[in-house]
């Protein structure tokens, strides 16, 4: 009789393992679901703040030999209602005013017909016919800045907060596995690790598809599928906010790649760090990018790095300062 009651033990204990996994695994991703919901509101915020912003681009041969490099310095303002990107020093070099005030017009310009763009929607064929994708608009409950240089016309997101948020993957539920508990930058947070299987396919490409031949499709849907199962996503989530501090994107060797034999990525890393400027307001601190390859005269690395810095209240009185 007790061996039939260990036995017993055993088996209701295997029984609530079984029953507590999928439970954990639903608060695990009810709990992503309100991180990307929160990532998707930290825009609403920059429309109160401009900014400064370090550029910088190495790239290395074989021994670490430098091959060529790049820094560059910008400040974003608001412009006619729009995030402007004007230029300040490259490599050292102050930008000149005729050239600063060109740079600045030709993105000006450019940032108005995205968002006219935009603002007529996007004309979609589905499989119910054409469908005309709405953009997205403000919340009207929201309130806009007083200064009137301050109120943005544009609704999309500027080139440093579409920078920053490149990694723009979707919520997929059972795709998460919690880690653990670790300190960032003085901070309790946790540590989820995210195993995608869309990450590398958009609604565009797949109503592209419609216009390709079975074996384009084939290709092109094990092409994304290895893409996926080399890829590895890291969010470090601080839990009371359901604020993304960190997320940092890792693929694994791409030796499925034709090609290999001539060229092979070694490594490929891309990560995006969050600052707080000010109590409560989270906003893109810093932004990475790195990859390594291997050629027949050695290898090479390159690294692209973005500082954003000096976040500063957006008024009337903002003015480019080239220092």
């Amino acid at each position: 009789m007790s061996a039939l009651t260990a036995l017993g033990g055993v088996l209701c204990s295997f029984l609530c393992v079984l029953v507590s996994v999928p439970a954990a695994q639903s608060d695990l991703d009810a709990f992503m679901r309100e991180v990307l919901a929160r990532r998707d509101d930290n825009w609403k915020k920059l429309q109160q703040y401009v900014l400064d912003e370090r550029e910088q681009i190495v790239i290395n041969g074989p021994s670490k030999l430098p091959l060529w490099g790049d820094r560059r310095e910008y400040t974003w303002y608001i412009r006619d209602g729009f995030f402007v990107r004007s230029p300040l020093k490259v490599n050292g070099v102050t930008v000149s005013e005729e050239d600063r005030r060109k740079f600045e017009a030709d993105y000006l310009k450019r940032a108005q017909e995205r968002e006219r763009r935009g603002a007529r929607g996007t004309v979609a064929v589905g499989g119910s016919g054409v469908v005309v994708e709405t953009p997205e608009r403000p919340d009207p409950g929201e309130t806009p800045p007083s200064d009137i240089d301050g109120i943005l016309k544009q609704t999309r997101q500027p080139g440093f907060v579409s920078s920053a948020y490149f990694l723009r993957f979707k919520f997929e539920e059972g795709k998460y596995a919690l880690v653990g508990r670790e300190s960032l930058d003085g901070r309790d947070v946790l540590r989820i690790e995210y195993y995608p299987t869309r990450l590398f396919s958009s609604n565009r490409e797949r109503r592209q598809a419609d216009e390709k031949t079975p074996k384009d499709k084939a290709y092109d849907a094990e092409l994304q599928r290895l893409l996926n199962k080399v890829s590895l996503v890291t969010l470090w989530v601080e839990p009371k906010s359901h604020q993304i501090v960190k997320y940092d994107f890792k693929n694994l060797p791409f030796d499925f790649l034709p090609g290999s034999w001539l060229v092979h990525i070694d490594d490929l890393n891309a990560s995006m760090t969050m600052g707080q400027p000010f109590p409560d307001v989270w906003l893109p601190a810093h932004l990475e990018f790195a990859f390594a390859m291997s050629l027949a005269i050695g290898p090479i690395d390159a690294r692209y790095d973005v500082d954003y810095h000096d976040y500063k209240q957006a008024d009337v009185t903002t003015k480019v300062k080239i220092r």
